[in-house]
C-alpha cells in the first residue's frame, strides 16, 4: 500500500470527516445509480411511463451532482477521495410507478440520518465550515425531496397508480 502525502491545504480538516464525507458520496452515487435504474425501467416499452422516467432521471443527476459536491468539498479541504465499489440496486424490477416511488422514498429516508451524521460529526469536531455546507447545500434539500417523494407516493396510492391525460403519464 503506499502512503499519499498529505496536502498542504489541509487545515482543520478531522481524519472522521473525511472518512464520512467519503462515505456519503458512495451513498449519493448509489442513490444516483438507483434513480437511474428505476429511470430506465419505467422508460422501457413495456412499461412506458415515461414521465416518470423523466423524473428519476432528474432525480439522478441530482444525486450526482450532490457526490460531485461533496467530492469539490473533499479536495478543497485537503481530503482525499476514497470510492468503494458502489452496489448495484437491490432489484430490477420496480413493477410499477407506485413501486418505484415507495422504493426511492425509503432510500432517500436512508438518506438523511446520515447527513445529520454527517452534521454532527461536523458539529463535535468544531467544523463551522463542513457544518454550513451541509446545511446549507443537503438538509433542506434532503428534507423537501422526501416530502416531495412522500406526496406523490399518497397521491399514487390513493389514485390506484399514475393518472393517464389525453394518452400522457403524469405524476
Amino acid at each position: 500500500m503506499t502512503t499519499v502525502s498529505p496536502s498542504q491545504v489541509r487545515q482543520h480538516y478531522h481524519q472522521g470527516s473525511e472518512a464520512a464525507i467519503s462515505r456519503q458520496i458512495d451513498l449519493e452515487l448509489y442513490a444516483s445509480c438507483v434513480h437511474l435504474s428505476v429511470s430506465h425501467y419505467l422508460d422501457h416499452d413495456d412499461v412506458a411511463l415515461k414521465n416518470f422516467a423523466k423524473y428519476f432521471l432528474h432525480q439522478s443527476r441530482e444525486e450526482r451532482e450532490h457526490a460531485e459536491k461533496l467530492m469539490k468539498l473533499q479536495n478543497q479541504r485537503g481530503g482525499r477521495i476514497f470510492l468503494r465499489d458502489i452496489k448495484k440496486p437491490d432489484r430490477d424490477d420496480w413493477e410499477n410507478g407506485l413501486n418505484a416511488m415507495e422504493c426511492v422514498l425509503h432510500l432517500e429516508k436512508s438518506v438523511n440520518p446520515s447527513l445529520l451524521e454527517l452534521h454532527k460529526l461536523a458539529t463535535d469536531k468544531k467544523d463551522p465550515y463542513l457544518c454550513n455546507f451541509i446545511e446549507t447545500h443537503y438538509l433542506n434539500e434532503q428534507v423537501k425531496s422526501t416530502k416531495e417523494l412522500g406526496g406523490h407516493v399518497n397521491q399514487l396510492a390513493q389514485d390506484g397508480g399514475p393518472r393517464i391525460w389525453h394518452g400522457r403519464v403524469t405524476l
